[in-house]
């Protein structure tokens, strides 16, 4: 399992990690998972060729039996010799409640291996440093602690966008922070530090006497602080328009009204994709630039759109602005944008299926 706070890089990564392991020649599964349905990593990484189940709805521990059955339905061919499974970037507590109860109930079916978790630079150093303007609540970045409290290994990922005082200043800080637990830097996206990543991956988890302290109460509330927005919408033009350009001006502008209403953003994420190709753009926090991470480079007459936005914003500001941000780059860009199915909610309160002690 591959955790981290939304916007860390998990996709990219497990989608590294996954191309290692079948150069190797391993057979190998994916399993995301979301709060809501329509991911744009579940497209993301199917449009990589891997095999890819999900679990949307919620997070892994409140879904443990979902878990198990797509799994088990990723085997109904051939067997995978590994599964990569990619939490809700908000969620925590997954050794006491999915890995330690995987191990109990069907140790005869899986070997777990350790739990690695990203750390998202520019979130974690305000965080860990306890800068004034994080742009979270303490309750949100409760959250953020407790799953590098609980990871087996730590990797500082994005480190090609850190200079190196400040990959070694982020260093220091999760050291301190968590002198038990070994820390390493990785750029998912470039491989720097990639070998560290998989003998991180292949390393037996440490067994533990107890399980981690979670205070489910505030665990809750500084998810439900987080609004959750999909978002499916269609582009049609009498002429041609570049997808790419699309999708980061889509990104961008919808980036630029939240940073000017002051609403932090976890992750947003654009998925623009016709029946061959596709282009994703990103944004991972309101002093961030958005970028561009997978380049479909083609012009096209039509093409379908999923936005996913993570924010710390109440559901009915995220639909405001979205729909807002598609109507302005219609008349822009001289495109019919039409917004379509849209699912916007605060998290509910965590309630896991099984939880070891």
């Amino acid at each position: 399992m591959v955790g981290g706070f939304l916007g860390a890089g998990k996709t990219t990564t497990i989608g590294r990690l996954a191309s290692h392991y079948v150069a190797q020649g391993l057979r190998v599964a994916l399993v995301t998972n979301d709060q809501a349905y329509n991911l744009v990593d579940t497209h993301t990484l199917r449009a990589q060729g891997f095999q890819v189940g999900e679990v949307p709805g919620a997070c892994f521990c409140c879904k443990f039996d979902d878990l198990i059955d797509t799994v088990g339905s990723l085997s109904d061919e051939k067997v995978p010799d590994i599964v990569i499974a990619e939490p809700v970037g908000s969620c925590t507590d997954l050794v006491a409640t999915v890995i330690e109860p995987m191990r109990e109930l069907f140790g005869d079916r899986f070997e777990m291996g350790p739990l690695v978790v990203l750390l998202k630079p520019v979130h974690g150093k305000k965080i860990l440093a306890e800068e004034k303007g994080k742009g979270f609540s303490p309750k949100a970045e409760y959250i953020f602690l407790k799953q590098l409290e609980e990871a087996d290994a730590i990797a500082i990922n994005k480190i090609d966008r850190l200079s190196e005082s400040d990959q070694e200043g982020l260093l220091r800080l999760v050291t301190k922070r968590f002198p038990d637990v070994p820390v390493f830097g990785v750029s998912a996206r470039e491989g720097t530090g990639f070998e560290q990543l998989v003998e991180a991956a292949a390393a037996q988890p440490k067994r533990r006497s107890k399980m981690m302290e979670m205070d489910y109460k505030t665990y809750a509330e500084g998810e439900a602080e987080l609004g959750w927005l999909n978002c499916q919408t269609r582009a049609d033009s009498e002429i041609k328009f570049n997808l790419d350009d699309l999708v980061l001006k889509l990104v961008q502008g919808i980036g630029t009204e939240l940073k000017e209403a002051g609403l932090e953003v976890a992750h947003l994420k654009v998925l623009g994709q016709t029946l061959n190709d596709a282009a994703v753009a990103n944004l991972v926090g309101s002093e961030v630039e958005s970028e561009l991470s997978l380049a479909s480079e083609i012009n096209t007459q039509g093409a379908d759109l999923l936005v996913n936005a993570r924010v710390a914003a109440s559901p009915e500001e995220l639909e405001t602005i979205v729909k807002s941000v598609t109507s302005r780059l219609a008349n822009e860009l001289q495109l019919k944008l039409t917004v379509g199915n849209m699912q916007s909610f605060r998290p509910g309160k965590p309630e896991p299926t099984h939880r070891a002690t």
